[in-house]
């Protein structure tokens, strides 16, 4: 639903009543929220500006805070601004006025219309009209993206505190279509680790055991090996592990209406106890297996 940007937060925290397991779960690109002011300088409307959200990302993972921890999600929506790039991927195609000297006009993410202020939607709609006022683009930086990051550092940070390592579950959702390279097998999870630079060999192997042990097929990597978010987060050295999981969303949405489907609750009572296996597992495991530095 349209609303203007200073009237609603840009996003929340759900906190457990105290945190008692070191992880961080974060939803970056489930908002819904859409300003008006974004709406107006879009071609876009409808279902069709949603089609980069990870739709209802956040309630799938919403049992985090009574399993003991955190969860951060956004409100603002990811075709409006996307916290999992660089703060200043930016395509100077797209705005009125001069970059600054220091934005990053050159990345992959860019070129292909991804970049911190995205270009397009999924499915390559052009979402602008016009060219955007660069003044606007680094005020959603300012006021959005960087708040949101600061957040996130003192989550993970508090976490490392308290625990001496952190684990950061970054969610997000893919579409139904999306297969295995090479092959025509469409999984249901993608578990990111960069290819193990962003957390332990030990993490990603359990995530992906607890999945198939529920019913599911689960990859590594392949074709989402994780954002900026985990890449930035993840510190395996330093005691801090961030994993992505990419949820097929043909599995609990109508990709065509982007309507809950009916076995909706399951999938989140799945997802749920993904989440305390995973936080069982740390419990058992994660100092013998040195999770706090390795």
């Amino acid at each position: 639903m349209p609303a203007d940007i200073g009237s609603f937060e840009i996003f929340e925290i759900l906190e457990p009543v105290s945190q008692s397991i070191p992880f961080v779960y974060s939803s970056p690109h489930s908002g819904r929220i859409y300003p008006p002011e974004f709406i107006a300088q879009s071609r876009l409307r409808g279902a069709a500006i949603r089609r980069s959200e990870d739709h209802y990302v956040d309630e799938l993972f919403s049992a985090a805070s009574d399993l003991g921890a955190p969860l951060l999600l956004a409100n603002f929506p990811r075709a409006y601004i996307d916290v999992n790039r660089e703060p200043y991927e930016l395509d100077p195609r797209m705005f009125d006025g001069a970059l600054p000297s220091y934005a990053n006009i050159n990345s992959v993410r860019v070129a292909g219309g991804l970049g911190t202020i995205p270009r397009i939607v999924a499915e390559n709609m052009e979402i602008y009209a016009s060219r955007v006022p660069v003044a606007d683009a680094l005020q959603r930086i300012e006021t959005i993206y960087k708040p949101y990051h600061a957040a996130l550092r003192r989550l993970m940070a508090r976490t490392h505190l308290q625990f001496g390592f952190g684990v950061l579950m970054d969610c997000h959702s893919m579409p139904g279509n999306i297969r295995i390279p090479g092959s025509h097998v469409r999984p249901d999870f993608i578990i990111g680790d960069r290819y193990g630079a962003s957390a332990s060999a030990d993490l990603s192997d359990a995530a992906m055991d607890i999945l198939d042990g529920l019913g599911f097929h689960a990859v590594r990597n392949k074709p989402y090996a994780g954002g900026f978010i985990t890449e930035h987060y993840g510190r395996p050295s330093r005691g801090l592990h961030a994993l992505q999981v990419e949820v097929n969303r043909a599995l609990y949405v109508d990709e065509a209406t982007l309507e809950k489907r009916a076995d909706f609750g399951l999938m989140t009572a799945a997802i749920t106890s993904f989440m305390r296996q995973m936080a069982d597992h740390v419990a058992k495991y994660g100092q013998d297996r040195a999770l706090a530095a390795e």
